[in-house]
């Protein structure tokens, strides 16, 4: 992804042809500022450098700096803020466990990330961009965090799904990356996925694997097929799927397709899946877990940008 490309597309889209006339009504031409961008809500960050990068692409004059801050997990995939266990340094004091916040990092509400430096105008003119970019992948970030949390000392990984914003699935798919998830295919021209249309269509479970390896080469590409009941099952694993996904299906099939499977493929469950039953989901053996809330709905973390005085 061009990330440039895309945000002066997205800077052209909010200033038009006139640019900010508010700021320019307003602000004189020469005055500058110092503003921070601050976390409001304790969440996973995500997007930090993307959303300073539209402060110093729409005006070269304008400095950033990415701060310090307690408890940030700089890098790292990290709890989410309030939850149990360590935090980022380990145990001890909390002048010994600052970070630089960045991706992954977990921050409690009011955690100061960055420092914008420069023309006033340009800063007003680059916040809203800047935010809309930041508070949404860090929503993604701090919804696939808890999940993953929730999951703990199983062996289940959660991922994601295609269900992304069109243009931003990069971003996207980074920032569940940054909390700790996975993930799927990043496209269609990346990996095999039959659904239930694609069977359909061919006739059988069995027959859309088999075309389907055919057409890739046994080791080439990723097939994954989708079956709704455990009966298809064997005939899935027979013709060479390596991942098979059990849609909709509850805990109790969930196991039972787990032990037929006996370790031939990997088993991805998916369909319904939430912060309250995911847990159960997990503790059924599954391999993967695909969650599509947690790129098309997760709630945006609110962060801000406040002028220092």
């Amino acid at each position: 992804m061009d990330v440039d490309a895309f945000l002066r597309s997205a800077l052209a889209e909010d200033l038009g042809d006139a640019g900010d006339i508010t700021s320019a009504a307003t602000i004189p031409a020469d005055a500058r500022a110092r503003a921070h961008v601050a976390a409001r809500g304790a969440g996973c960050i995500a997007g930090l450098d993307v959303a300073l990068r539209v402060f110093t692409l729409l005006d070269e004059r304008v400095r950033v700096e990415r701060l310090q801050a307690p408890d940030a997990m700089a890098g790292t995939p990290g709890r989410a803020a309030g939850g149990s266990g360590a935090t980022a340094g380990g145990a001890g004091p909390a002048a010994d466990r600052l970070a630089i916040v960045g991706d992954g990092s977990v921050v409690a509400a009011g955690t100061r990330l960055a420092v914008v430096d420069g023309p006033a105008r340009s800063i007003l003119s680059a916040e809203r961009l800047a935010l809309n970019l930041l508070g949404h992948l860090s929503g993604i970030a701090t919804a696939t965090r808890a999940l993953v949390d929730r999951i703990e000392g199983t062996r289940a990984r959660i991922v994601d799904t295609r269900k992304t914003t069109p243009m931003l699935r990069a971003l996207e798919k980074a920032a569940v990356r940054a909390g700790g998830g996975g993930n799927h295919r990043m496209g269609l021209y990346d990996a095999v996925l039959i659904k239930d249309n694609h069977v359909q269509a061919v006739g059988s479970v069995g027959a859309a694997v088999t075309r389907a390896r055919q057409a890739v080469g046994a080791d080439r590409v990723i097939v994954e097929v989708e079956i709704d009941r455990l009966d298809d099952l064997e005939e899935a694993i027979a013709a060479g799927a390596d991942i098979i996904l059990l849609d909709n299906m509850d805990p109790e099939m969930m196991r039972a397709a787990v032990e037929r499977a006996a370790g031939r493929c990997l088993l991805e469950a998916s369909g319904g899946i939430t912060l309250e039953t995911v847990r159960e989901v997990a503790e059924t053996d599954v391999d993967l877990i695909s969650v599509g809330w947690i790129t098309h709905s997760a709630p945006a973390l609110d962060v801000a940008l406040d002028f220092e005085v």
